[in-house]
């Protein structure tokens, strides 16, 4: 029987390893090596991935990543070791080899690296906001709950077969750079469930739920957060409505996008254009740079006047959230977009420092402690409207338009500017009401034109923070996990792409 570890407590199997000591012999060997700065982070990363064909158990694995890591600056110049035992004598070596990569790298660095100030925050502990730990619940207890929402959908009228899911990660890390000593953990969980239709001469078309992955807990799959089984009660109605649905006939329409859609949006056009480094030309192999460059920041008119978009490390549930990121830098909230302007950006310390905007907002992250931190995603967020209208509100003040629900397809170029988005489920409006549903829709647009467009705002009570685990970035690739808060919102005069009749073109 697993034992289930109670909210609040960070792994003993990683705190009973000499953090500190391991510390202690890294910084130490790295000052007397001559480095002018050293940080050092053990991590304990354990995943675990479970999935469902028809009710049949086809993959069920265990990841367990763990290290140490160590990072310094050599007369102005990077270096980076790590090791995979958890000894002071590895400890001490990959210090000796982080300064070593940097006398080396020294020699083509043609930028001094000089890091952004940060207040020692001494001693600290930082936990997710979760109550049930996923790793204490047996992995027969989570076959039979996918097994159970299954059949729930294979036993209604229609639905040809089901895929489901549950991808669970719990991360544990210790850092510290002298200054600031951060012991954190923080889990997450990401369920799914895809249901499959096969109508008359083939046609078929698909269904995922709109749950999205969440900072949270096993209790996510049991009532906490979402309503799983009103979710699954209405997807075979639904999807027999996008079997036989018409397709949609291309042109300009009036769309509410509904958050289950509009966190891509974000993520794409938002999150990855407002990346300082990227917008830098620092990062460009990996998915491009961006239109949103440094000389715009005050300046560009990103979208409307009603359009506030936040970057934070501290939201509850968050899959970026974090006490403290990879460089000891304290979580915190900040504006990225205000009245519809570029007012910021994303920043780790050498970013910070390099263009003269002062502190670090906590991006630097490290997927795993064989990787260097990189500058990294914060949970980029639009605002809701307080007060604001609900979504059916907002679809009665639409005449002819699409209501967009759940994201699929998306592509967008090298400058996060062209982009196309596609979805699970479009609904067709008629002067303020759903008239039925649609198939084969994508929105086409460039980034400014789009976010210009947004004519209206939902309420609090429309908002929904989406996410993903696998955000990409850097090379060598690492992920990292993303949320996007969003409120369901009007946007006036979109194109609207036919799919099929693209595809034929």
């Amino acid at each position: 029987m697993e034992h289930n570890q109670a909210a609040g407590q960070i792994d003993p199997e990683f705190t009973a390893y000499p953090l500190a000591e391991l510390a202690d012999a890294a910084l130490a060997t790295a000052a007397k090596l001559g480095a002018s700065h050293a940080d050092f982070r053990a991590e304990r990363i354990r995943g675990q991935q479970i999935g469902l064909s028809d009710g049949n158990l086809e993959t069920q694995f265990d990841s367990d990543d763990l290290g140490l890591a160590v990072r310094v600056i050599v007369d102005g110049t990077w270096g980076f070791a790590s090791a995979v035992d958890l000894t002071t004598g590895a400890a001490a070596r990959a210090a000796a080899e982080a300064v070593d990569v940097a006398k080396v790298a020294a020699a083509i660095n043609t930028e001094p690296i000089e890091l952004a100030d940060e207040p020692a925050h001494g001693e600290v502990r930082w936990l997710s906001a979760y109550q049930v730990d996923p790793f204490g619940v047996s992995v027969s207890d989570k076959i039979a709950l996918l097994a159970d929402w299954t059949a729930r959908l294979l036993g209604a009228a229609g639905v040809s077969h089901v895929d489901a899911s549950l991808l669970q990660v719990k991360e544990c890390k210790f850092y510290t750079d002298g200054a600031t000593t951060a012991l954190q953990q923080r889990v997450r969980v990401h369920p799914q469930l895809t249901a499959v239709a096969v109508g008359a001469g083939g046609r078929f078309d698909t269904m995922r739920t709109l749950a999205p992955p969440a900072g949270r807990g096993y209790e996510y799959l049991t009532g906490t957060g979402w309503d799983f089984d009103a979710e699954l009660a209405e997807i075979p109605e639904l999807l027999a409505a996008k079997l036989a649905a018409p397709s949609v006939q291309a042109g300009r329409y009036d769309l509410v996008i509904d958050p289950s859609n509009l966190f891509l949006t974000i993520h794409e056009s938002i999150g990855h254009a407002t990346e300082l480094d990227r917008a830098l030309g620092y990062e460009a192999a990996y998915a491009g740079t961006s239109f949103a460059t440094f000389d715009k920041l005050g300046a560009l008119q990103y979208g409307s006047s009603i359009m506030h978009v936040t970057g934070d490390r501290t939201a509850e549930h968050g899959l970026a959230t974090i006490g403290y990121d990879d460089e000891g830098v304290a979580g915190q909230s900040w504006d990225l977009i205000s009245g519809g302007v570029l007012t910021g950006y994303q920043l780790d310390r050498r970013i910070a420092r390099l263009t003269g905007l002062g502190r670090s907002n906590g991006c630097s992250f490290a997927d795993s402690p064989g990787h260097m931190p990189i500058q990294r995603m914060a949970n980029v967020s639009l605002q809701p409207a307080p007060g604001g209208p609900s979504t059916s509100e907002l679809i009665a003040g639409v005449t002819d338009g699409i209501y967009i629900v759940g994201d699929k397809s998306w592509s967008i170029d090298m400058q996060r500017y062209n982009f196309q988005f596609t979805g699970q489920r479009f609904f067709r409006i008629k002067n303020g009401q759903l008239a039925g549903q649609l198939r084969d829709v994508a929105y086409q647009a460039t980034t400014t034109d789009f976010w210009n467009a947004m004519d209206a705002v939902g309420g609090p009570q429309t908002y929904v923070l989406g996410g993903a685990f696998n955000c990409g970035k850097g090379q060598p690739g690492q992920v990292a996990p993303v949320s996007h808060g969003c409120p369901s919102v009007v946007m006036r005069g979109i194109r609207i792409l036919n799919t099929v009749e693209e595809a034929g073109a």
